[in-house]
């Protein structure tokens, strides 16, 4: 855990085709910006795959989405196609548009967190433009074209990424990344760690994230790590290769 002169520190456990993810990070952002302390809060992403078995390289993946998402949870394409509108409608509340993600195919995110680790202070840029790439262009986040054409967008150096994807460079970080996941009790994602205090599973409302800024200002201080919820309900969020859509967002 690398962690700057800051009082709070937030590690986001999350994987780049994770929509709850996407969904998550735009509810913190939210509750950041009305944050009174925000430049005393730092923020850590950190690596989880939630299908490691997914196909790989340029031509590996042909399943898409709605096809996935309706063979893991039944009714075929035209049922996963409806799950997948019913969290468009959810990104939709926080100013994302993912009227293209039906149609985004079911791929290996591992040299995408790779980059992500390659990219130092970059991180969170690149992070974004992963997640723009995959959720609102449909793009093919195992195509190392694609992964170069976005990393170099966000500013890393098109040499540094192509020695990266060429390579086994910064795979130990990511498996460190998802070990120490599984040893914080984190089964899904995205999930929230912060200061190693208080841990948030899910994308949880805004009003969760500010009670949880607000209680980890006052007590900015590593401990046993605490579970904070909505009234302990689960909040959405993906595990086992897949995003079930509950009832209600």
């Amino acid at each position: 855990m690398r962690r700057r002169c800051t009082d709070v520190l937030i590690e986001i456990w999350s994987d780049v085709v994770c929509p709850w993810c996407y969904i998550g990070k735009r509810r913190l952002e939210e509750a950041l910006a009305g944050f009174e302390h925000r430049d005393r809060v730092e923020v850590e992403w950190r690596s989880f795959q939630l299908d490691p078995s997914a196909p790989a390289g340029a031509d590996g993946p042909t399943e898409s989405v709605a096809e996935m998402i309706g063979r893991k949870y039944g009714g075929g394409a035209d049922a996963g196609q409806q799950m997948v509108a019913q969290v468009a409608g959810v990104a939709a509340e926080v100013g994302l548009d993912f009227g293209r993600h039906a149609e985004g195919l079911h791929l290996n995110t591992r040299d995408a967190h790779r980059l992500l680790h390659a990219a130092g202070p970059l991180r969170a840029d690149l992070k974004e433009a992963f997640l723009h790439a995959y959720f609102v262009e449909a793009r093919n986040l195992a195509d190392p074209a694609v992964l170069t054409e976005v990393a170099t967008g966000a500013g890393l150096d098109p040499d540094d990424v192509r020695a990266v994807l060429s390579s086994d460079r910064h795979d130990d970080e990511v498996e460190a990344d998802v070990r120490e996941a599984a040893g914080l009790g984190a089964t899904g994602v995205p999930f929230f760690v912060v200061d190693r205090r208080y841990g948030v599973s899910g994308a949880q409302p805004v009003e969760v994230f500010t009670q949880l800024l607000e209680r980890a200002w006052t007590h900015h201080a590593p401990g046993s790590i605490l579970t904070i919820g909505a009234d302990d309900a689960a909040a959405p969020g993906c595990d086992d290769g897949a995003c079930a859509v509950p009832s209600t967002s």
